[in-house]
């Protein structure tokens, strides 16, 4: 018997710390090779860390929210052998221990049998539900499974390591039927509080938008587009679509309606560097796409919009978003963005004043569309109506140069042809 002093991986793209997000397993358990152990958040990529070996879990480094060194210890096992076979990840003399120390031989002296100790009475595992206000540990399998059948994860008891819900949980559920459901709402006055640790990719969303709001100046751009003729466009498009080609939704054109504007107004498509005072312009488009998750806030990137029509925009669209969802997004699908936009969809709203995502000076904000009574030609009418909310970096964003672009966006957006023109 040995000791596996497993050490941080290089997960590459130059990452040299990693932050614990969340072990999947404790001390004593038992543990196969490939197995997930520990999930850790590297800028935004987060990635999960499978086992390494077979064995027992005899330590643990770090709480969620501890960041790691790449090359640190983060877990220990109790192996069968004399440590780590695994040439990356060899451990000095100090970290191989041994169980037992080599017998020392010497005359066998007589000695009473001891009375056989009677056997441990086995330790049910224990059956933990989250408390209310944190995310309950599951994987993300489970949580899609969840969603797809409508089970609240906070009603679920896990009987998985440190309370995590496995399938067989849910199963459970499904037979026994929601608890809290056939309990029915309480009367009775509540004073609980219950803390939750920001870590993971709530710290670094802390973190990026306390730098963004208090070191750009932002100001704020609104506008009202009449897209009833994009609307007619868009249903005839899904209409006559063939069965390899995605979806259109409002997003897609609005993409390439930005490849216009942007190209047009090229100081919008930009970065700033404020710590050496340059503005970088870029001819290549790459659109960030705020993507909600159950993570948090992710923003895939669709890459070179210029080069791509409105299918090619949909489709990359959705993919990426939806890697971001599933937590499957790399890297590289995470990072590049020169613009992003932020859709609100169908949460709707008058207004919003969204944050701009550094280095970046612009960010458009997209409401859901509404049938609303206007005035044209002297008659009231009903179209559909979509706002738009626009924030810019001020220091080198001026207001005339913003509101120029989201009515450029205005124009391409209500002639609809004018966008592939």
């Amino acid at each position: 018997m040995g000791i596996y002093a497993f050490k941080l991986p290089d997960i590459g793209e130059g990452v040299v710390e990693g932050e614990v997000v969340e072990w999947m397993v404790s001390v004593g358990d038992t543990v196969k090779e490939d197995d997930p152990i520990l999930s850790v958040m590297t800028d935004k990529a987060t990635v999960e860390i499978p086992s390494p070996t077979d064995g027992v879990v005899k330590s643990l480094v770090g709480e969620p929210g501890t960041i790691l060194a790449v090359g640190q210890v983060c877990i220990e096992f109790e192996t069968d052998g004399e440590g780590s076979p695994v040439e990356e990840n060899k451990t000095t003399s100090d970290e191989v221990v041994q169980t037992a120390p080599e017998p020392v031989e010497k005359v066998p002296e007589p000695t009473p049998t001891p009375d056989p100790k009677p056997e441990p009475t086995p330790t049910p595992t224990p059956v933990v539900v989250a408390a209310p206000g944190t995310r309950p540990l599951a994987s993300p399998a489970v949580r899609q499974r969840a969603r797809e059948s409508g089970i609240d994860l906070t009603t679920v008891s896990g009987s998985g390591p440190a309370g995590r819900i496995t399938h067989s949980d849910l199963d459970l559920w499904k037979e026994a039927g929601s608890p809290v459901a056939a309990s029915g709402a309480s009367r009775i006055p509540k004073t609980g509080t219950t803390e939750v640790p920001v870590i993971g990719l709530r710290r670094k969303i802390s973190e990026s938008m306390t730098e963004s709001y208090s070191t750009i100046p932002h100001f704020s751009y609104f506008e009202e587009v009449d897209i009833t003729q994009l609307e007619d466009l868009r249903v005839h498009l899904n209409s006559t679509k063939s069965d390899t080609q995605p979806k259109l939704t409002y997003l897609p054109f609005i993409m390439q309606a930005l490849v216009k504007a942007l190209g047009e107004n090229p100081v919008c498509n930009a970065l700033f560097d404020d710590e050496k005072g340059v503005v970088t312009r870029h001819e290549a488009i790459h659109l960030g796409i705020a993507t909600q998750t159950d993570r948090g806030l992710y923003v895939p990137v669709v890459k070179h919009v210029e080069a791509k029509d409105v299918w090619e925009s949909a489709y990359e669209m959705q993919r990426v978003s939806q890697a971001a969802r599933d937590g499957t997004a790399n890297l590289d699908e995470l990072t590049g963005s020169t613009f992003t936009i932020t859709s609100l969809g169908r949460m709707g709203g008058l207004g919003a004043t969204p944050i701009i995502n550094k280095p970046e000076v612009g960010i458009l904000g997209v409401h859901n569309a509404v049938d609303t009574p206007v005035v044209r030609n002297g008659q009231i009418v009903i179209r559909k109506m979509l706002r738009l909310s626009s924030s810019w970096d001020h220091r080198v964003v001026d207001g005339y140069d913003g509101a120029v672009l989201v009515q450029r966006l205005k124009t391409l957006l209500e002639n609809p042809a004018t966008i592939f023109m």
